[in-house]
């Protein structure tokens, strides 16, 4: 990355309406200036949609467990707020990446219809935000090591690959999954592992299953 900031990565049936729009070839994604530049951090570990050699793929673990931590303590901190809340709800913001605004909107209404013990909604407060821009090393999930999570979004990156692919892959970050770059297209979380060539926007069964285990009981297992 060329930002001055080290980051990091996190952790089903739609009518035929999405799935026309999701269509088979990768989405075209206007390269319009980033309205603002991501939060920095010096210290937080970074992985991408695609892997990276050297000490940034040694530290993609880490960086999907903190990412979801911080997200799951955002979560349980309004919960705590709002003890009548009885769905676990993840609040995010497109304010930073309006160009991303579709395919963000088709990854939301795939992870929702996808799991059932956790849902995404755009909105204030956000738990966290996606942001576009242009960075060499591609899309990423990270957080600024103080609690705040984020989605950055390259413009190159979602027009080599597919676009609500990409942006549901780094989404699956926020609920609590990590990469897995050697596995099938028909995983999503293998991210930029299968090539450009894969275009599958669905998490599989065992990553449904996955997610749903990590906030099943108001995120029990989350946060234990």
């Amino acid at each position: 990355m060329k930002h001055p900031r080290t980051v990091m990565s996190a952790v089903v049936g739609l009518g035929l309406g999405l799935a026309a729009a999701l269509g088979t070839a990768p989405a075209t994604v206007s390269a319009a200036p980033a309205p603002a530049a991501p939060p920095t951090s010096a210290s937080a570990p970074y992985a991408g949609y695609t892997a990276h050699s050297g000490s940034r793929s040694h530290e993609s673990a880490a960086a999907n467990k903190a990412f979801f931590e911080a997200v799951v303590k955002s979560v349980a901190s309004k919960r705590a707020a709002h003890p009548g809340l009885k769905a676990v709800t993840i609040i995010y913001s497109t304010a930073n990446a309006p160009s991303f605004r579709t395919q963000i909107a088709n990854s939301t209404q795939i992870w929702n219809s996808s799991v059932s013990n956790v849902r995404l909604q755009e909105g204030s407060n956000p738990d966290f935000a996606y942001y576009e821009g242009n960075d060499p090393s591609g899309s990423y999930a990270s957080t600024d090591g103080h609690g705040n999570g984020y989605i950055f979004l390259d413009y190159a990156q979602n027009q080599q690959y597919n676009s609500t692919r990409v942006t549901a892959h780094e989404t699956g970050h926020v609920l609590g999954l990590p990469d897995d770059y050697s596995g099938p297209c028909s995983e999503l979380m293998s991210g930029g592992g299968p090539g450009p060539s894969c275009t599958n926007p669905y998490p599989d069964a065992n990553e449904r299953s996955q997610v749903n285990y990590l906030w099943q009981f108001g995120f029990a297992a989350a946060l234990h």
